[in-house]
């Protein structure tokens, strides 16, 4: 049994990177490694949410880095709290095992989902958006008033170094530095800590270039450093590490928006300087894009506009599956989209529905990972010179969000312990009973 276990999730982190990495693999050395499968779709939101609960998205309900609410017609994109997965996490058993004698607590350390989970410690960034367009970079930490502390001792939480074309180990810095901190004064018994810095250059510049290299050897000094801050505020504890998906090569964009805009199902409406916004309000269909897959929500759910999406897809190059009802397996669940349309290998799917570049809504050319109604990896690409996102989506060279495989698609699950699992390989829906037989 163990007293105390430090959960690591990195997004991006392959087997094959281990070699660069001699402090993960001192670390774990004479503990315990696993191949490690993700559940499609391999995405942040879905990949934690099934780690924590031990479900799939037809269980958890979290089916995307975002939501589109029917009943509202509403894109919510990055800002939903912890009550929109629907399942038990790991800190809710581990606090229905608590007793008097014996009780076990948990931190979350900035997994996306973590505002109003059921964690006893929390931090989590949650910046207040000012009317002039500014923003007092705050975080959301339980409890509330532990984040003067933090800003006592670190500055505010480096958001433009968190995501966007100032991404760097600054942002994965902090949080490993504030989780320390977290460790010496709380010693909760379970710790999750999210370590963001692989995701960028491998999307950027693609999981095997010199730039995504650097980064996995930026990582590995970093888990040295917060190694040393967590042996001196716990003694001997356990730490398990687990890849959140695996990036790979893209050399194909496609636009399911523009696909169905073409085909007369997408509508579009002007805003005041004449630049063109999805009308959710009288569209046939349209796709919430988020990596290598998408939602097409069609509506009233009509099984004609349906049929006519399915056989759209069906031909368009980039998209291998054309997912529809219960063909979408996991992802059967009623916040899905009416269709789901998956990526072939090297491609990714971008959400513009625009046909001319001079008809692009304003926030397009910006940092906007809220109104964008799809992720946008072309952020990255921020030109500091003109001030805006260059439209053009081939510039990403590396996504996520299929489960491929090959000896460079292999997610890892690490220890410094035995990892109680009879198999080679562990799906990432068996970590949370493999956390929870820990205690």
């Amino acid at each position: 049994m163990s007293k105390y276990l430090i959960f690591l999730t990195i997004p991006g982190l392959r087997n094959v990177d281990l070699p660069d990495m001699p402090n993960l693999t001192a670390l774990c050395q004479g503990g315990d490694q696993k191949t490690l499968d993700h559940t499609f779709p391999c995405v942040t939101w879905p990949g934690q949410s099934n780690m924590l609960t031990g479900k799939t998205p037809v269980d958890h309900g979290v089916v995307a880095n975002g939501f589109y609410w029917r009943d509202k017609r509403q894109v919510e994109m990055w800002t939903a709290w912890n009550e929109v997965i629907d399942q038990p996490q790991i800190w809710d058993t581990l606090s229905s095992r608590s007793t008097d004698s014996n009780r076990l607590t948990s931190a979350a350390w900035f997994p996306m989902l973590s505002k109003g989970c059921g964690a006893d410690y929390v931090c989590m960034p949650a910046p207040i958006h000012k009317p002039d367009g500014s923003e007092d970079l705050w975080c959301y930490t339980k409890p509330q008033e532990f984040y003067g502390e933090l800003l006592e001792n670190f500055g505010h939480f480096p958001l433009k170094h968190f995501w966007g074309p100032l991404a760097n180990i600054k942002s994965s810095k902090w949080i490993a530095d504030s989780a320390v901190v977290a460790a010496k004064k709380f010693k909760p018994n379970f710790f999750y800590i999210y370590l963001p810095h692989l995701d960028y250059a491998a999307q950027k510049f693609g999981p095997d270039s010199e730039q995504a290299r650097a980064a996995v050897v930026e990582l590995d000094a970093l888990i040295g450093e917060l190694v040393t801050g967590m042996e001196q505020a716990y003694e001997q504890p356990e730490w398990m590490i687990a890849s959140e998906y695996v990036i790979t090569d893209v050399n194909h964009v496609c636009y399911p928006n523009r696909v169905l805009r073409e085909a007369g199902l997408l509508k579009v409406q002007l805003d005041d300087d004449g630049l063109e916004v999805v009308d959710f309000e009288t569209s046939d269909a349209w796709a919430l894009v988020d990596h290598q897959f998408s939602h097409v929500f069609v509506r009233d759910s009509k099984p004609e506009i349906t049929n006519k999406v399915q056989d759209l897809f069906s031909t368009v190059d980039g998209i291998e599956k054309v997912l529809v009802g219960g063909h979408r397996e996991s992802l059967d669940h009623s916040r899905s989209g009416d269709v789901v349309l998956v990526s072939s290998a090297k491609s990714w799917q971008a959400y513009y529905w625009w046909l001319e570049d001079a008809k692009a809504p304003p926030f397009a050319r910006t940092v906007d990972i809220h109104r964008k109604p799809g992720y946008d990896p072309v952020e990255l690409y921020f030109d500091m010179e003109t001030m805006t996102v260059p439209l053009d989506a081939a510039l990403i060279k590396g996504s996520h969000g299929v489960a491929w495989t090959g000896d460079d698609c292999q997610g890892v699950l690490m220890s410094n312990r035995k990892i109680e699992f009879s198999s080679a390989v562990v799906k990432d829906t068996d970590v949370a009973d493999i956390v929870l037989a820990k205690f």
